[in-house]
């Protein structure tokens, strides 16, 4: 059984190669930054879920005081449909339960069907809210 714990600088290479197999990694979002950031934050966790030495998936998680946020859900495919997905969404919903958040929210790709199943099976269902954006960088653009 793999245990979820909180990330280590150590896991930065192991965490990356999970994220890139499971097609989670954009050219617009450094997962390095990504990484940093919830880490500085004060708002925000990335568990690991590790067997045998190895990583095998992870969660982050935050929240801006009114909603959590789950990012990052990965497993490795040799541990999928083990219950380990639900294992690392239900630790992330008790980060954000333990600081007082009553809401876990998360954003799918449009046309991920497989994740929508999952968090569906897991109990989360749509919400009639349109999600808007604008890049502050223009670079980013």
């Amino acid at each position: 059984m793999a245990e979820i714990r909180p990330y280590r600088e150590t896991d930065f290479a192991a965490v990356l190669a999970l994220w890139q197999a499971c097609g989670l990694t954009r050219p617009w979002n450094p997962p390095e930054a990504d990484i940093a950031l919830v880490r500085a934050s004060g708002h925000g966790a990335l568990l690991v879920a590790e067997a045998e030495g190895r990583i095998c998936g992870t969660v982050m998680v935050g929240h801006d005081g009114h909603r959590g946020w789950v990012y990052y859900l990965a497993v490795d495919p040799a541990w999928q449909r083990r219950g380990l997905g639900t294992r690392l969404l239900r630790a992330a919903e008790a980060w954000v339960a333990a600081r007082g958040v009553r809401k876990l929210e998360l954003m799918i790709r449009d046309g991920n069907a497989a994740a929508a199943d999952f968090y569906a099976r897991c109990g989360y269902g749509r919400e009639p809210v349109i999600v808007m954006s604008r890049w502050l960088d223009k670079a980013e653009a």
